[in-house]
């Protein structure tokens, strides 16, 4: 077995690279969207510093996939554009109430944290694991801010 370097991935570790760009790319347009739905500023911010971040994990990914000459993934899937259809109509029906946008957020971030947990254990020893690791670690606190405002704005009711 060949000693895999950043440059020659196995397929199995590109194919769960390009998972993860999916995630990436769905988290990016998830907050993005959310953001336009939500009249508070400070989450406004936050949704599209949070989805500007996952833009640029998702091109990182995307380089080293290209690196490897394959074509990375540039588009998100069919499962996050309906989330992102039920997000919107619920943020309609609700007046755009923080609570509910950010009751689906953390939806979609434990989504994404779970697709990274995944690839992690399995990609352990991978020539990309600090790369997954550390976008992990933004992923996580990401998922982590979210939740704790979701509890705060419950709170707050």
């Amino acid at each position: 077995m060949a000693l895999e370097t950043k440059s020659n991935l196995s397929d199995e570790t590109l194919t769960k690279m390009q998972k993860l760009i999916r995630a990436n790319i769905d988290s990016y347009n998830g907050f993005h969207e959310s953001a336009e739905e939500i009249a508070d500023a400070k989450l406004k911010t936050l949704f599209k510093q949070i989805g500007d971040e996952r833009s640029a994990m998702a091109t990182e990914l995307q380089t080293l996939v290209e690196f490897n000459g394959e074509e990375a993934e540039d588009d998100g899937s069919v499962a996050a554009k309906t989330h992102r259809i039920w997000i919107n109509i619920r943020s309609k029906l609700n007046g755009g109430d923080p609570y509910v946008i950010l009751i689906e957020a953390e939806r979609g971030e434990d989504h994404i944290k779970a697709a990274y947990e995944d690839i992690l254990k399995e990609t352990a020893g991978s020539a990309v694991n600090d790369v997954l690791t550390a976008q992990y670690a933004k992923v996580k606190a990401g998922h982590d801010k979210v939740r704790d405002l979701r509890d705060a704005y419950k709170a707050a009711q």
